[in-house]
Order: structure tokens, then sequence, then C-alpha cells
């Protein structure tokens, strides 16, 4: 057997190994496709700038505690961290849904994915109200972790008291963002979000921080209202997206 042969042999057995094993790669791999990078910024965009505001918002609402004085911003700061690390499990039920929503939009399951959103608020809102009623107890307790000083406890403890009912409204319209961004309607959540933090959140602050000095209480309803706006505009939105595939269904 000459060389040739042996090489168009070793040839033959490497594209019988590419075919098998999917692992081949060629040029053409390397182009972007302008279908499939619009679907995904078409997603991600909306969630980036989401994100953005939200962080915006944090840095408001930072400033405005700021102006109150030492005591209420060392207390709004550690609220903030406490809220964190309790929002870590509403978060995830927004990637939850959305990952088996998916799923199961991707399998004509439509009815499935709207029990996946279901049975995640009762999760969610499940936990949110029980951390909401053991904060009430122990608020300034949690915030005694951080500090000796009793004019930051006692401030932190107003703040946090109001600030964790947002953990019941935020879960709510967490899973829905997650339903949403299945469907690839991540554009709902960003508009919800939106509407929340210039709507409520930033201007219940500022308010709340103007004719309540003495109290960091109203300040920290400012949130739990926000999330509450959200939750509103993700039932009329469900409610419309559910509507619009029933038509369609009906449709000969």
């Amino acid at each position: 057997m000459n060389f040739g042969m042996i090489h168009e042999e070793r040839h033959k057995r490497k594209m019988e190994k590419d075919l098998t094993t999917g692992s081949a790669l060629k040029r053409q791999d390397f182009r972007p496709q302008t279908e499939t990078m619009g679907q995904i910024l078409k997603i991600g965009i909306p969630i980036a700038l989401q994100d953005g505001f939200i962080q915006i918002a944090f840095i408001v609402i930072t400033i405005i505690a700021n102006r109150r004085g030492l005591n209420d911003a060392a207390a709004v700061g550690i609220v903030e961290k406490i809220i964190g690390v309790v929002f870590l499990v509403p978060s995830t039920m927004l990637s939850a849904v959305s990952a088996l929503s998916a799923q199961n939009i991707g399998a004509g399951k439509h009815d499935r994915a709207a029990v996946t959103l279901r049975y995640a608020i009762f999760i969610a809102v499940g936990f949110g109200v029980t951390v909401a009623v053991v904060t009430q107890f122990i608020g300034g307790n949690m915030v005694g972790i951080f500090t000796d000083d009793a004019s930051v406890i006692s401030r932190g403890d107003q703040y946090l008291k109001a600030y964790i009912l947002d953990c019941v409204f935020a879960g709510i319209h967490f899973c829905f963002s997650g339903y949403f961004c299945a469907y690839g309607l991540s554009g709902i959540s960003f508009l919800h979000n939106v509407l929340s933090i210039l709507c409520v959140r930033i201007p219940g602050a500022y308010f709340a921080s103007l004719y309540f000095p003495d109290t960091l209480y109203p300040m920290g309803l400012a949130a739990p209202g926000g999330s509450l706006l959200s939750v509103i505009v993700c039932v009329i939105a469900f409610w419309l997206l559910r509507n619009r595939k029933m038509a369609k269904s009906k449709l000969p």
C-alpha cells in the first residue's frame, strides 16, 4: 500500500468518525447567524436594560437615604444586604419558571407551562409570607448582627419590617417574568419593572423621606408598592396573552 492510499484511508476514517460523533467543524460554523443572534438579543437586551434600571434605582434610593443622616444611611445599607440574601429564593424562581415553561412551550404543552407558573407563584408567595411574618418579630435582631448602635438597629428594624413585604409581591412578578421570557416576551418584564421604578419606587422613597423624617417605615413601603404595580401589569399581560392564544386556537 503506497503513501497516497494510506492518506486516503486515514481521511476516510476521519470523515466516518466526524459523521458518527458530530464533532466536525467547518468554516461556516464560525459565521454569525443573524437570525439566531437576533432572537438572543431580542430577549437579552430588555433583561439587561431592566437589571441596569434596577441598579440605578437602588443607587437613587441610597442617595435619598444618605441625605437623611448617618444612622439612616447605615440602616438602609444593612437592610439592603439582608434583602439581597432573602431575595435569592424569589429570584431563582424566575430562572426555574423560564426553563421549565420553555421546555413545555417547545413541546406544545402550553397548559403545563401555565401550571408551572401557578405552582411557582404558590411556592414564592408561601416563602415570602413566611419570611415577612418571621421578620416582624426578629427584624431588630437581624439588623443587630451587623451593628451594636441602638439607633441604627431601631431605624433598620423599621425599614426592614416594611421592605420585607416586597418578598411576597416580588416573588409573584419574578415568576411572571420567567413565564414571559419563556415565550420570548422579555419586553413585558422590562416594562413592568420600569413602570415600578419610575412610578412608585423612586417617587415613593423620595416623598416618604420628605414627609416622614422620623421613621424609615414609610420609605420601606415604596419597594412592595412598586412590586404590587408590577404584579398588576403582569396579571393584565398574562390575561391578554392567554386570551390571544385562546382566540388563535378557535380559528379554523
